[in-house]
């Protein structure tokens, strides 16, 4: 068997995988071994039939399988990888996570993607309580309850066409029941606290969900985040609150609050930080226990709003009582509420709008999720929350639009150019890496997942 040694222009590393079944009585195999000066590895690779096989022996630091790896290309060039060529410049970056290799981008497509959906998501929620505005809380259940049958219907036809395996559905569930409890308290908490807080209000103190996710993966998946990374992600947070609570009263209305609620938000905003990184930790998980296979999306998205809606069950005497409605009365006031969503029989009127109106709110929503969901994969859950924090200040310069069913279009808050600027330029001190930084133990330009 011949072996050549040589030096690649292209820094290369991949997951370790066996290569004795490749090599095993092919002398014919060519085996080209180069050592990375940087991170002292040693990748192998080996013609199989038509496809290089790319894999690599574990570094000499310990490094686990399964792990993450970034790809990085100085000079114009190109190199096969199974059937896919890619080629780069001395700008682009390649991240392999759960065995996917994610372009930077990637991750910005479907981050302007997740910001799109997201300020489709807000506007249309506003639109759907149009006909609905007299059963808000059946709107909130159609949205629990309603996504769990959408989502197991996609993802059994995923599972009948393959592209969800046996072993997918095999990885273990209890992480999937935490997710549905932190999401179920959450909604509680912030139902509970929002009753009692002036929507600018409620605005401010949303912005510590920011805060709680860059905690979270602080601590559960041991990232560092560079003084600029900080910076960037306080200039988005202080750019909402100025955007849309500048000159609504919000400082005011936080004095008056009670303590107790202002918590009870913060508390909301915890619980759901820790469920959406718990999340990241299911897909950084799923690597290891799938030898490298990504975990399919419709898993976590489909368990995670099960037992969520399990846990909205048997909260729903307190979470009516939230309401105003009376638990014995919950049956009548859900039947009215679904009568007024088809719009069709003796409860029709101030119905006008339905269901197209709750229903495109419905295939936004989903949308939404999904593509939150597929940018936290790809990226970090700090990312996603960026993404959709974008999507504020956005959806309201649309209502200052004359949108159908919402009569007279709103004003725009007094602060709302300056926090907008604010935002975009948290948004470019997050993304700028500075010359010669090391990117190897902190974020990069844009966070992904560490092995765990």
């Amino acid at each position: 068997m011949a072996t050549t040694s040589r030096r690649f222009t292209t820094g290369l590393f991949a997951s370790i995988t066996s290569v004795k079944s490749h090599s095993a009585n092919r002398p014919q195999s060519i085996s080209l071994i180069r050592r990375n000066h940087i991170d002292h590895r040693l990748p192998l690779i080996v013609p199989s039939s038509r496809r290089w096989i790319i894999q690599a022996a574990r570094s000499w630091d310990g490094f686990d399988d399964g792990a993450e790896a970034e790809i990085k290309k100085p000079g114009a060039c190109g190199y096969a990888i199974g059937d896919n060529e890619i080629e780069g410049s001395s700008s682009s970056t390649v991240h392999v996570i759960d065995g996917e290799h994610v372009k930077t981008a990637e991750i910005v497509i479907w981050a302007a993607v997740t910001a799109a959906f997201g300020v489709g998501n807000r506007v249309m929620y506003k639109l759907a309580l149009v006909p609905l505005k007299e059963y808000p809380f059946f709107l909130a259940q159609l949205s629990t309850f309603g996504y769990v049958a959408v989502y197991y219907t996609i993802l059994y036809f995923r599972y009948r066409a393959g592209t969800v395996t046996d072993a997918m559905l095999s990885v273990p569930k209890s992480p999937f029941l935490i997710v549905g409890i932190l999401e179920a308290l959450a909604a509680a908490a912030g139902m509970a606290a929002a009753a009692n807080l002036s929507g600018p209000s409620t605005t401010v103190l949303s912005q510590t969900f920011l805060v709680w996710q860059i905690f979270f993966s602080i601590i559960f998946l041991g990232r560092r985040y560079s003084v600029n990374q900080i910076l960037g992600c306080t200039l988005v947070a202080l750019g909402v609150i100025v955007s849309v609570a500048s000159g609504s009263g919000a400082a005011h209305s936080l004095n008056e609050a009670g303590v107790l609620w202002i918590l009870l938000m913060v508390l909301s905003f915890l619980l759901q930080g820790a469920g959406t990184v718990l999340k990241e930790v299911i897909f950084i998980d799923s690597q290891r226990r799938l030898k490298g296979a990504s975990l399919d999306l419709f898993i976590v998205n489909s368990y995670g709003s099960a037992f969520q809606a399990i846990c909205i069950a048997l909260l729903l005497p307190f979470l009516s009582k939230l309401w105003g409605i009376p638990f014995n009365q919950l049956g009548t006031y859900l039947k009215d509420g679904a009568v007024c969503f088809l719009n069709n029989g003796t409860i029709t009127k101030g119905c006008d709008g339905a269901p197209f109106l709750p229903l495109l709110f419905v295939i936004m929503n989903i949308g939404y999720n999904i593509a939150l969901l597929r940018l936290l994969k790809i990226s970090s859950a700090v990312v996603s929350c960026l993404a959709s924090t974008v999507s504020v200040p956005i959806a309201v310069f649309l209502f200052t639009m004359p949108l159908p069913y919402l009569g007279v279009a709103s004003s725009l808050p007094k602060g709302f150019m300056g926090g907008t600027i604010i935002l975009v330029l948290g948004m470019i001190l997050y993304s700028w890496t500075p010359h010669g930084a090391n990117s190897s133990h902190t974020d990069s330009v844009i966070p992904s997942p560490p092995p765990t």
